[in-house]
C-alpha cells in the first residue's frame, strides 16, 4: 500500500527531501546479509509505499509540497532532478510569494482557507495514482507559520476528505532556546488542533537531534541539512519494509495501520516519541562493531531513564524506582518513564541472537494493557543505511511530558499578560481558542502522568 507524503513549509520539505534521498539510498544498497529474493521483494514493498516508476524509467515521489514562498520547493525540487536518482512530480508542488511571517493564524485562518481547493487537488491526484493508499504522512515544524498553521489547516482537509485513511503528522519541535518570539503560541495552537485531526503525532526535538549531530555524529559546524539528515534516517529506520511477526513471508503491506494498531490504542494518548541507535559518522561507522545484546540493553535503558540519545543514560533508574510524589515545576519529575506500547524494530544480520523479551516486562507499562498487547517487534534481515545492526524504538509513553509542559506553561506565561494576542486575533483566532487549547493540552499532561 502506498503513503503520500505532504510536505509543508520550509522545515517539511527539507526534512522530506532528505527522507527521500535515504529512502531511495537504501532501496538500491544491498550488502547480501539477505538473499537476492528477499531484497528484490524489499525493493518492490518499498516503491510501492513512496515511488511511482515513469515509462523512462525514472523514480518519481508520491509526495505533494506546500510552502506559501517559491525558494525552498525550488532548490529542493532541482536538487531531487540533479541527484540522477528520484524526482519528485513537477505538477506535485504548490507555493505563493508571500509567506505566513511566523504566525500561526495566518497560516491557518488566511493561506489555508484561501489555497485550499488547489492543494487538496494535488493531493486527490497523488492519491488517484496508488493503486491501495494506506494513508498520509504530513511534515511540519510546530514554529512557525505555514508549516504549523497551514500545515495543521491541511491536516484537518486531510481528514474531512478520507476519513478512513491513516493520518500520521511528523511534528519538529522547536529549539528550546527560541527560534521564533511567538513558538509557543504556535506550537500549542498547532498540538492542540492536531490532536483533533491526527491518528498519532510522531515528534522529534531540535535540541535533541542537535545534540545528536554534535556528541555521536562529531560534526563540528552543525547545519539544518545535518540535522534534517539524522531525522530522515530515523524515519526510514522506521518506514522502510519489516516483517511485523515472526515466520512472517511477507512485509507489512500497511505500515501507517499497523504502526496505529502497536502504538495508540486510546484516542486520548497519540504523542510518539523514537529513538535509534547506533548512530555516529561514517569514519567511526567503518572501525566499529555492535552485538544485538549491547544494542538491545542500551535501547531498553534509554526508554526507561527517558534518555533521548545513547550517551549520558542514567543506568541507576530502574521499574521499581518510579517515584509517585516527586515534582517538577507542578508536576513530579519522572526519573522512571511509563509507557504506554512499545515498537521495536531490528534491521541487519542475526537476528536470532537478539533477545527482546526484557521490553515485556509488565513494571514497564501502565497497567491496564497487558504486555503481550503493549509491546511489539519488527525484525527484517536487510540491513539500513550502511548500519550493519541498527535498533528502533517507537514509542508511546511519557517521552514528551516535560516539553511539552515547558511549551504550554511558558506559552500560559505570555498569554496571562495578553502578550502578542492581537498578532493572532487580527487573523481571527480568538482568546477562546487560546483557552480551548491550554485546556486540551493540560488534560493530556494529566492523562500521561497518570500512566
Amino acid at each position: 500500500m502506498s503513503i503520500v507524503t505532504v510536505q509543508l513549509g520550509q522545515c517539511g520539505n527539507q526534512i522530506g527531501y532528505e527522507l527521500f534521498d535515504v529512502i531511495h539510498n537504501d532501496l538500491n544498497h544491498n550488502t547480501g546479509l539477505c538473499s537476492r529474493r528477499e531484497n528484490d521483494h524489499y525493493q518492490e514493498v518499498c516503491m510501492e509505499r513512496f515511488f511511482s516508476e515513469e515509462e523512462s524509467g525514472d523514480f518519481v515521489t508520491r509526495a505533494v509540497l506546500v510552502d506559501m514562498e517559491p525558494k525552498v520547493i525550488s532548490q529542493t525540487m532541482s536538487m531531487a532532478t540533479r541527484s540522477g536518482k528520484w524526482k519528485y512530480d513537477q505538477k506535485s508542488h504548490f507555493s505563493q510569494k508571500q509567506g505566513s511571517g511566523n504566525n500561526w493564524a495566518n497560516g491557518y485562518c488566511v493561506h489555508g482557507p484561501k489555497h485550499q481547493d488547489v492543494v487538496m487537488d494535488l493531493v486527490r491526484k497523488q492519491v488517484e495514482k496508488c493503486d491501495r493508499l494506506a494513508g498520509f504522512f504530513t511534515i511540519m515544524s510546530m514554529a512557525g507559520g505555514t508549516g504549523s498553521g497551514m500545515g495543521t489547516y491541511v491536516t484537518r482537509c486531510l481528514r474531512d476528505a478520507y476519513p478512513n485513511s491513516f493520518l500520521l503528522n511528523e511534528v519538529i519541535w522547536p529549539y528550546g532556546t527560541g527560534e521564533v518570539i511567538v513558538q509557543n503560541y504556535n506550537s500549542i495552537l498547532t498540538l492542540f488542533h492536531l490532536y483533533l485531526s491526527s491518528d498519532a503525532l510522531l515528534v522529534h526535538e531540535n535540541d535533541i537531534i542537535h545534540k545528536v549531530c554534535s556528541q555521536l555524529m562529531n560534526i563540528k559546524q552543525i547545519s539544518f541539512r545535518d540535522v534534517n539528515k539524522v531525522i530522515a534516517h530515523q524515519l526510514g529506520s522506521v518506514f522502510q519494509p519489516a516483517y511485523t511477526s515472526d515466520g512472517a513471508s511477507q512485509y507489512s503491506r500497511n505500515p501507517l495501520g499497523e504502526l496505529m494498531a502497536c502504538l495508540v490504542p486510546h484516542p486520548e494518548f497519540k504523542m510518539l516519541g523514537l529513538r535509534n541507535i547506533p548512530q555516529m559518522s561514517e569514519h567511526s561507522l567503518a572501525y566499529s562493531t555492535f552485538t544485538w545484546q549491547g544494542l538491545t540493553k542500551h535501547l531498553r535503558q534509554m526508554l526507561i531513564a527517558n534518555a533521548k540519545m545513547e550517551e549520558g543514560i542514567n543506568w541507576q533508574v530502574r521499574p521499581s524506582s518510579r517515584p509517585t510524589e516527586e515534582k517538577f515545576s507542578s508536576r513530579r519529575e519522572l526519573l522512571f518513564n511509563t509507557s504506554l506500547a512499545n515498537l521495536t524494530i531490528l534491521r541487519g544480520k542475526d537476528l536470532h541472537s537478539a533477545s527482546l523479551e526484557s521490553f515485556r516486562d509488565p513494571a514497564l507499562y501502565t497497567s491496564w494493557l497487558p504486555p503481550d498487547d503493549a509491546y511489539t517487534v519488527w525484525k527484517t534481515p536487510k540491513s539500513f543505511n550502511k548500519y550493519e545492526k541498527s535498533a528502533t524504538l517507537v514509542s508511546n509513553s511519557q517521552y514528551l511530558l516535560k516539553p511539552l509542559d515547558n511549551i504550554v506553561s511558558k506559552a500560559w506565561n505570555m498569554f496571562a499578560s495578553k502578550a502578542y494576542i492581537h498578532q493572532y486575533t487580527k487573523f481571527g483566532i480568538e482568546e477562546e481558542e487560546f483557552l480551548e487549547s491550554f485546556a486540551t493540552l493540560e488534560q493530556i499532561i494529566s492523562s500521561y502522568s497518570n500512566l
